[in-house]
């Protein structure tokens, strides 16, 4: 977590975070609202970094709510990367994070499907 320390002592919040480990590596995956700040950070410490797009998606918190966001992807053809989510305040919503290989696509089948993808304000405001 030395990443972390540098990002802390640099005054950066984390908004998520995934760490996920290779044999090689660890894989730190972050949501932070200063972006380009970060990245400096992290770079001038020496550390790799991508940016990527993900998408943020709301649903009820209980048992099967995710099957319409999957399904969805699913029979759009979209492929599904990475996710990981976390409850929402309140305990009646979570927030999955997803990380698809076509978001504008992704974002539209979920939307129909019934499932809400947020925009940055709304993310904020549900973990803010």
């Amino acid at each position: 977590f030395k990443a972390y320390k540098v990002l802390a002592e640099n005054g950066i919040s984390l908004l998520t975070l995934s760490l996920a480990d290779t044999k090689d590596f660890g894989l730190l995956r972050l949501i932070i609202k200063d972006n380009d700040k970060a990245i400096k950070i992290l770079e001038e410490a020496g550390y790799a970094t991508v940016l990527s797009e993900v998408l943020a998606v709301v649903i009820n918190d209980r048992p099967g709510a995710l099957l319409p966001v999957l399904d969805s992807l699913a029979a759009n053809d979209i492929n599904l990367e990475y996710t990981y989510a976390f409850a929402a305040r309140g305990g009646e919503r979570a927030v999955f994070i997803i990380r698809v290989d076509d978001a504008e696509k992704a974002a539209a089948a979920i939307t129909k499907s019934g499932c809400k993808v947020l925009t940055l304000e709304e993310f904020l405001q549900i973990i803010d």
